[in-house]
């Protein structure tokens, strides 16, 4: 007999929340709305996909969430850094950790060396409440 744990709710929640940062935080960076809204019709980095093994475990769930925080912190330094080679094994590691429980994350390092100088993108989060 094993015993399984299910992930908690928090834990689900903060999933949500780091797949959701990629779309607000990370591809505004480096892609434009047109080829961002592609990746959420293509299931990119989503859950509700046909693919995704995900069965809600606690082990999954942990799995994902490293997964999802390394690959943040990969990327978020190589856009600093502009070098990727030194952490190309990480991020290939992560990725295909991703693809184990079937989620779609199709890039390369080298894609997230250079930041777009001008950051204008209906995925960025608003900065108030208040429309003017």
């Amino acid at each position: 007999m094993k015993i399984m744990y299910a992930v908690t709710p928090e834990q689900e929640n903060y999933m949500h929340y780091l797949l959701n940062y990629f779309y607000t935080d990370i591809f505004p960076y480096y892609f434009d709305d047109e080829q961002i809204h592609q990746f959420e019709e293509l299931g990119i980095l989503s859950l509700e996909h046909e693919h995704v093994t995900y069965n809600g475990t606690m082990k999954e769930a942990f799995q994902i969430i490293s997964a999802l925080q390394s690959l943040i912190t990969v990327i978020e330094h190589i856009g600093e850094q502009g070098e990727c080679e030194q952490y190309e094994w990480l991020f290939v590691r992560n990725q295909n950790i991703l693809a184990r429980h079937g989620i779609s994350f199709p890039f390369q390092a080298k894609q997230f060396t250079h930041k777009k100088a001008l950051r204008c993108s209906v995925y960025f989060p608003a900065t108030s409440q208040w429309v003017m």
